[in-house]
């Protein structure tokens, strides 16, 4: 296995396990933009990203974008993980709201984690909060996911 989750890669705290080879596989914009992702049994995903210039906006913090991009990633993959048996079925976002709270800086590490909230079998709620390394929180989020077809 290769790519941001692979489970030997560095600050990936991930186990790789052949049987839930989806919720491990990482996606092209994961790869792109160096994604960790941390399942956590019976509580959900995280997903890390380490923040470097590339990301900057013009007042050079965290683009805006990228901090709901690792929202989105880490509440989808919550879904998924939970409610799409283990992580095998993928969960598309149906909505995204994102109410950012503070600038995240560069050079730190940003994680996101996600928090299903209620929904079925088919589609879930699901709340997502972004912290920096010093715990400040960057954003938080709550979006709509619904299971992919089987």
């Amino acid at each position: 296995m290769t790519g941001a989750n692979d489970p030997d890669r560095p600050g990936n705290h991930a186990t790789h396990d052949a049987t839930h080879d989806a919720a491990y596989d990482a996606t092209g914009t994961a790869k792109l933009l160096g994604l960790s992702l941390d399942l956590e049994p019976g509580q959900g995903a995280s997903v890390s990203m380490p923040v470097t210039p590339d990301h900057a906006n013009r007042h050079g913090n965290l683009h805006g974008g990228l901090i709901s991009t690792v929202l989105d990633t880490a509440m989808g993959a919550t879904g998924s993980y939970l409610k799409g048996e283990g992580g095998k079925i993928p969960f598309s976002t149906i909505s995204l709201t994102v109410n950012f709270i503070a600038p995240m800086p560069l050079g730190g590490i940003i994680t996101a984690t996600g928090r299903v909230m209620g929904g079925g079998f088919k589609t879930v709620f699901v709340e997502g909060i972004a912290r920096a390394e010093d715990s400040t929180l960057v954003a938080q989020a709550t979006g709509t996911f619904k299971r992919a077809p089987i």
